[in-house]
């Protein structure tokens, strides 16, 4: 791999998605083996491994038990209104919200980030894992990606416990929509240990772009909420 600041892992994730992108794979092609891409890439099993599972949450890639790794195709989706902050989805059910930032840094959009975010070219986002808790008990493991120049005047803090009440206080944005779409997944081994339960448990997946009054979007959030812990609640 080339030097860069990028984990490993998201640098082989990024050169699979462009290959991908770029028709190297079609829709319901397989993946080599993990061990070829290992030596492909020059990296353990397990770096690797953790390059693919975060296609596979992202919805590129799907993984079928004794059978391997595959494009996947797209998905049907259900459009949702409303925007949702974590933060106070939870007060209003009377629990204390607290998150910890896992992993926190400003690097290059993919592809992805770039067309929902509306980015233009040089543009670059913060990206950052984190696990949000209700009264202390893990409930979802959440990525969001931010335009960095939007959250440049503010702290870590600021940005990582309350995000939507910084941009509304001390920003003076309006958050206006939301699209949201909900898929089911299985945890995977980093958010099994974040979330203290098993490798493989249900889970539910929420992907969110929210919208400024001006129909500016100004984040993507993927969520990961334990099935058992958390459930939505449709109306018309």
């Amino acid at each position: 791999m080339k030097k860069s600041t990028l984990p490993i892992y998201l640098q082989i994730h990024n050169q699979l998605r462009q290959e991908i992108e770029e028709g190297k794979w079609e829709v319901g092609d397989k993946l080599p083996a993990e061990r070829e891409l290992a030596l492909h890439f020059n990296v353990s099993r397990m770096t690797l491994r953790q390059a693919v599972q975060t296609l596979a949450d992202e919805g590129i890639l799907e993984r079928k038990i004794g059978s391997g790794t595959y494009v996947a195709p797209k998905k049907v989706s259900e459009t949702l209104v409303g925007t949702t902050s974590f933060s106070e989805i939870i007060r209003a059910q009377g629990k204390t919200p607290s998150s910890r930032a896992i992993a926190y840094f400003v690097t290059t959009p993919n592809s992805i980030e770039s067309e929902k975010l509306e980015l233009e070219k040089g543009d670059r986002i913060l990206r950052m894992e984190r696990v949000r808790f209700a009264d202390g008990v893990p409930i979802c493991f959440e990525i969001t990606s931010i335009p960095q120049k939007l959250v440049a005047p503010f702290d870590k803090e600021e940005i990582t416990q309350a995000l939507y009440q910084t941009l509304k206080q001390k920003g003076g944005y309006t958050i206006a929509h939301s699209q949201q779409t909900i898929s089911a997944t299985l945890a995977n081994e980093k958010m099994a240990e974040h979330l203290s339960i098993k490798r493989g448990e249900a889970m539910l997946q929420l992907r969110q772009i929210s919208y400024f009054d001006n129909e500016q979007p100004f984040e993507l959030v993927r969520s990961f909420y334990v099935g058992d812990r958390f459930e939505f609640v449709l109306s018309q």
